[in-house]
């Protein structure tokens, strides 16, 4: 079952704002994950909330370094699992 890009982008800026402490409607999509404030720690901590809430392993599923670009193409690579 597919997920839709959008949801997850939606669900994805609600937990980077939570994270950062941020007001999620300043998070834009396709902004770089780094100029957001995302520093290694912050996307550990991502990456653990994206296990659990999509049942997902990125870094075991042969996701590339691009999809952790921006939250835009990461939605996109969860969508696709």
């Amino acid at each position: 079952m597919a997920l839709d890009t959008k949801q997850v982008e939606e669900k994805l800026i609600c937990q980077i704002a939570g994270i950062l402490s941020a007001d999620s409607r300043k998070i834009k999509p396709e902004v770089p994950l780094h100029t957001l404030g995302v520093d290694s720690l912050s996307f550990v901590e991502l990456l653990v909330f994206i296990e659990k809430e999509f049942k997902i392993k990125l870094m075991t599923s042969g996701s590339q370094a691009e999809d952790f670009r921006t939250i835009h193409s990461l939605a996109r690579r969860i969508s696709r699992q």
